[in-house]
């Protein structure tokens, strides 16, 4: 059997970023190299059915640097030639992650950003006009040294727990499965324009009901006020870990969402997903998978009988018997 690769892995801060990293690390652990992740809180529950550990990231950096060189250390006393090759991989395009595992004497590979070359033992230059899984499949290319097709999905696996929580949790409240779940919330901005529909609020209210289907939503810290008074109409579950979530979704129906960590989770558990996006450049940062219909305006956000219909062409594919 051969000896274990510990591969050292610095993940993004984002929930929608992580997701779209899992089949280059996917293809990594393929290869043979044991993952050891680091990274928010969050993707610990978010990537537990995938078996790979998570280090929570520190929130200081000297804490986070001596985080690195315990793991490196572990590394060592597995792996003789640990530190003979690639031994770390640097997801975010930060200038502090690349000099963190320099200054925990990894050898990191990751892009070439923001004059951090000389911090990497490897600096690749990112892809112009690519998608960002496309951004870190090649990254792991490289790190491989070979090229590779795309994925035509990204297969996330949910953990035996979060299916049960989930089913418990639809038990309690009366879900069935094949609900419509919703993701009316959106996180950060896009080239500083707010990335949330302005008519979600009207479109739940009077278009989803007339598909016959059972409203989710499940807020983020912070968003429940939110949920709770523009989306009276729908179940609203607060409190569910990201691993719950993906199973919740991966039994419902359709989702409808922003473009926003969840609908890239939605995607990536194969759940018919229809992405409603403004501002937000869908080439570089779309829900990947051929379960995602997105609905663009030609101007901007799309009207509510755009989105009306790509949902109910949604679940027509989905249960064409219907």
């Amino acid at each position: 059997m051969p000896a274990p690769r510990p591969l050292v892995v610095r993940l993004r801060n984002w929930v929608g970023d992580v997701t779209l990293g899992v089949p280059a690390l996917a293809r990594l652990a393929d290869a043979g190299y044991a993952l050891q992740l680091v990274g928010k809180a969050w993707a610990r529950e978010l990537l537990a059915g995938q078996g790979w550990p998570v280090h929570v990231l520190p929130a200081r950096w000297r804490e986070r640097v001596a985080l690195l060189r315990r793991l490196g250390a572990e590394a060592r006393a597995v792996d003789a030639a640990f530190d003979r090759r690639l031994n770390a991989l640097c997801l975010p395009y930060s200038l502090s992650s690349a000099l963190e595992f320099r200054l925990a004497g990894l050898r990191a590979i990751g892009h070439a950003y923001e004059g951090r070359s000389l911090l990497l033992a490897h600096a690749v230059r990112r892809p112009a006009q690519a998608h960002e899984l496309e951004v870190y499949w090649q990254l792991a290319g490289a790190l491989l040294g070979a090229e590779a097709a795309l994925p035509q999905r990204i297969g996330l696996r949910i953990a035996t727990r979060h299916r049960e929580q989930a089913e418990a949790l639809r038990r309690a409240h009366g879900i069935e499965r094949g609900c419509i779940v919703i993701c009316p919330f959106a996180g950060g901005t896009w080239a500083k324009q707010d990335k949330t529909w302005p008519e979600f609020a009207d479109f739940a209210a009077t278009e989803l009901p007339r598909l016959g289907r059972t409203l989710l939503v499940c807020p983020g810290p912070g968003e429940e006020g939110i949920a709770r008074a523009q989306f009276a109409g729908a179940y609203c579950l607060e409190g569910v870990g990201l691993g719950t979530y993906a199973a919740l979704l991966a039994d419902a129906a359709l989702m409808v969402a922003n473009d926003t960590g969840p609908g890239h989770i939605a995607a990536a558990v194969g759940t018919p997903l229809v992405s409603v996006l403004g501002p937000s450049d869908p080439a570089q940062w779309r829900a990947w998978g051929p379960s995602v219909q997105i609905v663009r305006g030609e101007r901007g956000w799309p009207t509510r009988d755009a989105v009306a219909a790509a949902s109910a062409r949604a679940l027509a594919a989905a249960d064409p018997g219907a």
